[in-house]
């Protein structure tokens, strides 16, 4: 099986473990325990690895080199992109939402359209109006629970009176 991975012709473990019913990791282990991985190639793929893989995250990037990325993309022939983008350890998804963050960023700033300022003085005009109707209900409810304690203390106004006077 190791035979089989190895050399110029050699397949990978993962297909090899397809091919035989043997599980990938076993055939992997075998491989490392063999030890007969060529440095020379070794230390090829790991060159080419560190090359092509950027040392930061996408996340990780500074403004400074998202917007240099962006510029150096737009003049990357279509082609060449998926090149361009593997170099620099992005997907083409955050290529297109970095530049439009930076196109977004160079917009002039929207302002208030008239109707918008209208419809905020309406907004305005309507808070103060139920304001001012609060006040006043809680003025009626004071004054209403005021006749309340006055009717108990002193009593109705429908109550008969005691005539002294026989009139």
């Amino acid at each position: 099986m190791v035979r089989k991975m190895v050399g110029p012709n050699g397949i990978s473990a993962s297909a090899l473990a397809r091919e035989v019913d043997i599980p990938q990791q076993s055939l992997s282990r075998w491989l490392r325990d063999a030890n007969v991985v060529d440095e020379s190639v070794t230390s090829e793929i790991s060159t080419e690895y560190e090359r092509t893989m950027s040392k930061k995250r996408p996340q990780d990037k500074s403004a400074e080199e998202k917007l240099k990325i962006v510029i150096e993309a737009e003049a990357v022939a279509d082609d060449q992109l998926g090149a361009f983008l593997r170099r620099n350890g992005i997907h083409e998804a955050q290529l297109r939402e970095w530049r439009s963050m930076m196109l977004s960023g160079l917009q002039k700033p929207a302002r208030p359209s008239s109707k918008t300022s209208g419809e905020a003085r309406r907004i305005h005009e309507l808070e103060k109006e139920v304001l001012r109707k609060d006040k006043a209900l809680a003025e009626a409810a004071a004054i209403l629970i005021l006749q309340k304690k006055v009717q108990s203390i002193w009593g109705g106004e429908d109550e008969p009176t005691d005539k002294k006077n026989g009139k």
